[in-house]
């Protein structure tokens, strides 16, 4: 007789549950486990990735209502300046000519200001009318320029960022006959 032989086998109380079900069930509950765990995991990454971007955006748009602001006075040294003929600036006397180049100066460091912190003229020089860059304020014959085209900017716009701060008001070439573009804004 081997040893094996002599060793009692072991009764299972029919009470109890069979050691095979116990096992099964410790897995599936380990495998259950390990699935909370891991959807845990990565829904900390991503409250983590959501808040480092919650974080990029307010450092990107803080300004955002401090520069629309600001804007306002920009586009008052644009149009003061706008308004002094170089002719009349030329036969100046030397304190007004003084005062005008220190509004000049003052204009430059705003926008380099605005610049620094995001603040970016929407580009217009030769473009196409764009809805998500400029408001149309009214369609005018192209003077050679075809349909859609920018053709004088009335207010400049801007952009924060990668966010529109405020829409360059534009005036756009009206499609005209015969120049096969027929665009309409």
């Amino acid at each position: 007789m081997s040893d094996f032989e002599n060793e009692e086998i072991p009764q299972v109380d029919p009470g109890q549950p069979h050691p095979a079900d116990v096992i099964q069930k410790l897995n599936e509950e380990n495998n259950e486990l390990k699935d909370r765990l891991l959807r845990a995991l990565a829904e900390t990454e991503n409250v983590r990735r959501r808040g480092e971007q919650e974080r990029r955006n307010a450092s990107d748009y803080a300004v955002t209502r401090f520069a629309r602001d600001m804007l306002e006075i920009a586009d008052n040294f644009a149009r003061a300046l706008s308004h002094v003929p170089q002719d009349a600036l030329a036969a100046a006397d030397p304190a007004i000519k003084s005062v005008i180049e220190g509004v000049e100066a003052t204009e430059r460091q705003l926008m380099s200001t605005l610049g620094k912190h995001g603040v970016k003229p929407i580009e217009t020089e030769n473009a196409r009318f764009d809805p998500n860059l400029h408001q149309a304020v009214a369609e005018v014959p192209g003077g050679g320029k075809p349909g859609g085209s920018i053709v004088n900017v009335v207010q400049t716009g801007y952009t924060i960022a990668d966010r529109l701060l405020r829409p360059a008001m534009v005036t756009v070439a009206r499609s005209e006959p015969g120049n096969g573009i027929d665009t309409k804004v």
